[in-house]
């Protein structure tokens, strides 16, 4: 029977009386080979491991101290551990028995009493754990050495001051040029540990031992090796040929099966990357990086997560590492939702004028998929491929009206959203698509983003749409039950109509800017609202100009991680932080941000985006105080000259802005835009102290109810907005 089998009969909860009268009995009486007590402890860690308290049986194991057996005194140590805090009153026999352990001749047992009193998070064991912690720090045996560098980073984060004032921080440090490369190892990880807790920069590596770390890693365990790469990063090179020649020598480690050293790996190159300035040179260490990321997708599902989400990151700043391997990233009918998703981001990524057939292929079989989230997914990244690359844009127009044919609400409705960014990159080009979306406006109205799409689409081409303004009208039926965005798209679509067909939109206009600006909660609409009625009213050459300008094309840049901050972030690859796509300092409070390091090394297009650490002993420069408005009348007269506010004076009248009324009146504008708006009414020529805007407005839209009194309150109470 297995050493297993035989110690899970221990898994079984045991009555506390029953283990005192076991123990007892095995102190009394015989117990030459001291099998009892391993048999009593084995239960009562057991009972621990299950939940139970043993917190009661303090005192009759503490009679078991004095046993001369490792394995008993392993696990007297361990119960220690777990019930020093409640029983610190009674620690002090237990601290006596270690003091006494640390100065044993078994090294075993030497590294164990070390490692139990530094786990005591009590002030007398801290105190009586330093002598034994330096001299453990000068051991002979390497056991002994590389267990105290991990103690000396557990009581660092008891108690940071006693530990810097006992100087084992500074022969924590000497350990990093041990001969041993296991303490080589654990020095590194307690340096790292206590370096991210701290504001020192403790470890600081030249050319020479940045090199002489490489060494050990060909002897290190993979923990140790993944240790040794992270103190890597601390290496600040100071020439490019410096850089070069560690990347040569950690390009090796690409070749491990270890997912952790291989990502961790290329975190270092990338780092060295912005200290080298042979092109040629980086080139061939992205060649040499696109293997290893690709084997990483051989793995499961969660490790196959974790590798695209550094890979996302990673292409971002080095592309051509995967530039050839689009294909890889092609989904499996097996595969998690979540691993999808990150392929087909990182599909697009990779989409290039050679390759974006086989990609376009890939995402119109993706878009067909039952799955809604990742149907979606794909439509977007169709309509990004048109934008991203010019050539394909024929081939994903007719695509995403292949797509539009299924009558998928879901799909139709994604079309229309990317349709409208392909709209805004190319001019005049697609419009043949437009009687076809508005064939299937019954879907798309049914999601708040592809609604205000397609708002969008019916504004901005109104005069090419027979039927724009019936078409907005109906859209507009619903204006204060809609969303905030297809409010706004519903009032400038609105506005673009009445400028290209301003004798069809009257009394459309009329209607949805009083009710954004009367019946409307959200501030900036009805500011919005405001903008538009005096821009129409007051300016109507401008408002031709402003509403109808011709907007700048839109790119893929804006996908793009700013660059200063992703080399920030490529410093935290292979951690919490690749994964979330945030510094850790975003998410965890006690993180200690990375910058990348200045040096003369560093190579012209890093330093331009070169993100630098803040200077904690820089003055605060205090904000320039307020300046406040007067109050007295001449106060209100110095605002009088504002665009905003026209000219206002007590005796000179100044031509107000063409009202509500005029704008829509049948006089005598003619037909084009601009006479409709502009008018030349005798409203033209009444004075500012005279003007009330909603006066004719209201004759427009009819008062139904014929409350003079409210509405004149309602004028007088919003006359000074304008």
């Amino acid at each position: 029977m297995s050493q297993g089998a035989q110690d899970g009969k221990f898994f079984s909860r045991g009555k506390l009386q029953e283990i005192r009268e076991d123990l007892h009995k095995a102190l009394t009486k015989g117990d030459k080979k001291w099998d009892k007590r391993k048999t009593i402890l084995k239960r009562v860690l057991a009972n621990m491991t299950m939940g139970n308290d043993m917190a009661s049986l303090w005192g009759d194991i503490m009679e078991c101290l004095n046993t001369p057996v490792f394995e008993v005194k392993k696990m007297i140590y361990l119960y220690v551990m777990n019930y020093a805090r409640i029983k610190a009153d009674q620690i002090d026999p237990a601290i006596r028995s270690l003091l006494q352990d640390a100065n044993d001749r078994n090294p075993l047992l030497r590294a164990l009493a070390i490692r139990t009193l530094a786990y005591i998070p009590l002030p007398i064991a801290m105190e009586s754990l330093c002598d034994p912690l330096r001299h453990s720090l000068r051991e002979s045996d390497p056991y002994v050495r590389k267990t105290a560098a991990i103690c000396v980073a557990k009581m660092y984060m008891f108690d940071h001051r006693m530990c810097e004032r006992e100087g084992l921080v500074n022969s924590l440090r000497a350990q990093m040029m041990d001969e041993n490369v296991t303490v080589v190892a654990n020095a590194m990880a307690a340096l790292s540990e206590i370096q991210e807790r701290g504001d020192t920069q403790l470890i600081k590596l030249n050319a020479s031992t940045a090199l002489k770390l490489t060494v050990a890693l060909n002897e290190s365990s993979e923990w140790g090796q993944i240790y040794i790469l992270e103190a890597l990063m601390n290496f600040v090179p100071q020439r490019p040929d410096d850089a070069l020649a560690l990347g040569k020598k950690l390009s090796i480690r690409l070749q491990n099966t270890n997912s952790a050293i291989v990502l961790t790996t290329i975190k270092v190159l990338l780092y060295l990357m912005n200290y080298m300035n042979d092109r040629d040179e980086i080139e061939e260490l992205c060649h040499k990086m696109g293997p290893p990321l690709v084997t990483l997708l051989s793995s499961g599902p969660e490790v196959q997560y974790v590798a695209l989400r550094n890979i996302l990151l990673i292409i971002q700043r080095r592309p051509t590492i995967l530039r050839n391997d689009v294909r890889v990233f092609f989904t499996k009918y097996n595969d998690p939702i979540y691993v999808k998703l990150a392929k087909l981001e990182i599909m697009y990524r990779l989409a290039t004028e050679n390759n974006y057939k086989e990609v376009l292929v890939e995402l119109g079989q993706s878009a067909a998929e039952a799955d809604v989230d990742f149907a979606r997914k794909a439509v977007r990244s169709i309509g990004r491929l048109a934008i991203k690359v010019p050539n394909s844009s024929d081939r994903c127009i007719g695509l995403l009206l292949e797509l539009i044919k299924s009558d998928a609400s879901y799909v139709v409705q994604e079309a229309a959203v990317v349709i409208k960014d392909i709209f805004r990159r190319y001019p005049s080009e697609y419009e043949s698509v437009i009687p076809q979306l508005c064939a299937k406006l019954d879907l798309i109205t049914e999601d708040p983003e592809s609604k205000a799409a397609i708002i969008w689409i019916l504004g901005q081409y109104a005069d090419r749409i027979d039927n724009s303004h019936e078409l907005l009208d109906d859209l507009a039926y619903t204006f204060l039950e809609e969303t905030k965005e297809v409010q706004f798209a519903l009032l400038t679509a609105v506005v673009k109509l009445f400028i290209r067909k301003p004798q069809e939109a009257q009394g459309l206009v009329a209607k949805v800017l009083q009710v954004a600006t009367e019946e409307v909660d959200n501030p900036d609409l009805r500011d919005r609202g405001y903008m538009y009625w005096r821009l129409l009213s007051s300016h109507a050459s401008a408002a031709k100009d402003i509403v109808l300008v011709n907007m700048p094309p839109i790119s893929t840049d804006t996908d793009r991680m700013e660059r200063g901050a992703l080399d920030q972030l490529l410093l935290h690859t292979a951690s919490l932080g690749s994964i979330y796509h945030k510094n850790p300092e975003g998410f965890i409070r006690t993180a200690r941000p990375k910058y990348l390091a200045d040096s003369p090394a560093l190579n012209s297009t890093s330093r331009a985006v070169l993100v630098r650490a803040p200077d904690l002993n820089a003055p605060t420069q205090l904000p320039a105080p307020a300046s406040i408005l007067p109050t007295t009348p001449s106060g209100i007269r110095e605002l009088a000259g504002s665009p905003l506010l026209g000219d206002i004076g007590e005796d000179e009248g100044a031509p107000a802005p063409m009202s509500m009324g005029q704008l829509v009146d049948d006089g005598d504008g003619e037909d084009d835009p601009s006479a409709g708006i502009t008018g030349n009414g005798a409203a033209a020529e009444r004075t500012s102290s005279q003007y009330d805007p909603y006066a004719e407005l209201g004759a427009v839209l009819g008062a139904a109810d014929g409350d003079d009194t409210d509405s004149a309150r309602r004028r007088e109470e919003s006359e000074p907005l304008f």
